[in-house]
């Protein structure tokens, strides 16, 4: 089965959820665990957390300066792009207006190593 990434964009106050919208995040979080398809997901930091590298230059802040920001990401197993497509719909960044995903294939990777 193919993996997908899925990029959350959200507003760079991406930390200011409420109470029902922390609880629609988990409960999206949850469906994706119960349906065996999510194989990783990382909540980021806020943008102002971020530093940046440009060739020798490093800067602090995010690469680079947009209305929204990268908040999260997860990876998940899907059939094909149309069935990512419809796993990633249902994330609630979708519908709150002040962000949305992007879904991308996943083109290769590295597994975790023992050490």
């Amino acid at each position: 089965m193919a993996q997908y990434a899925i990029l959350i964009y959200d507003t760079p106050d991406a930390d200011d959820y409420t109470p029902e919208q922390r609880a629609a995040s988990q409960r999206h979080a949850d469906d994706l665990v119960d349906s065996g398809a999510l194989i990783t997901a990382y909540a980021l930091r806020s943008a102002d957390t971020a530093t940046s590298l440009r060739g020798d230059v490093v800067t602090d802040g995010p690469f680079i300066d947009a209305k929204e920001v990268v908040a999260g990401i997860c990876v998940v197993e899907a059939p094909d792009l149309d069935a990512a497509l419809e796993l990633a719909r249902r994330n609630p960044a979708v519908q709150w207006g002040r962000g949305g995903v992007e879904v991308r294939p996943v083109a290769g990777g590295i597994p975790p190593l023992a050490r």
